[in-house]
């Protein structure tokens, strides 16, 4: 084995390491920081009411702001959510894994930090490959808020996550990321959508599936 090999091995060799003391620090109910699709995030198993809190109290949020969640796959959802509308369909189909979390209706039994003042949970599947892996090796919802103090710029490096939490632990570098607003947040008003955030995916680009008529102002 040559030596560019050797140390390739080892950079592998490295980051499955990491990856498993990040699941294990999940099981254990600890937060991490993790990349997104969009920014870095804190993760937390979003079904630990305990782990959401330190998500809570780390970032210095507001309690009545909820954190959206990661999910991997369609059962994870359906354990979310009681009902998925057929234009919800229509989004999911189009930019799901990507940058929209859409706010749907709450199963009773999420913990109530995750649920909006209307009922709903704020969830989507990133197509960033190791934030899918996380959810799905952990088998639970994972918290999805950036990596940052409220108030403060978003992560977009490892170095400026680790400069917000030296309480943190566990933090999977994936070098630096792309976007500067994060996810679009969506929320269903009947068969209209409301813009809550315009992140990454743009107005212009929701109104080619749902028609500029079905988006509230």
């Amino acid at each position: 084995m040559s030596k560019n090999e050797t140390a390739s091995f080892k950079v592998r060799e490295t980051r499955v390491e990491n990856f498993t003391a990040a699941v294990a620090a999940l099981q254990r109910g600890e937060v991490i920081v993790y990349p997104t699709e969009t920014l870095y995030g804190l993760g937390a198993d979003a079904l630990n009411c305990a782990a959401v809190e330190k998500v809570f109290q780390l970032k210095g949020r507001d309690p009545n702001n909820p954190l959206p969640v990661l999910v991997a796959e369609r059962n994870m959802l359906n354990a979310l959510v009681t009902e998925i509308s057929p234009l919800a369909e229509k989004l999911i189909a189009r930019f799901w894994p990507g940058p929209l979390t859409i706010v749907l209706p709450a199963r009773h039994d999420i913990p109530a930090p995750l649920v909006n003042s209307t009922g709903g949970v704020g969830v989507r599947i990133s197509s960033q490959m190791i934030a899918t892996e996380l959810v799905r090796t952990l088998g639970r919802p994972l918290t999805a808020t950036s990596a940052n103090p409220s108030g403060k710029a978003p992560a977009r490096t490892m170095r400026e996550a680790e400069s917000y939490f030296d309480a943190i632990e566990i933090f999977i570098d994936a070098g630096e990321l792309p976007s500067k607003t994060g996810s679009s947040v969506i929320e269903f008003h009947g068969e209209k959508i409301k813009i809550i955030r315009d992140g990454d995916i743009k107005q212009a680009e929701l109104q080619e599936i749902v028609g500029e008529d079905a988006i509230l102002p």
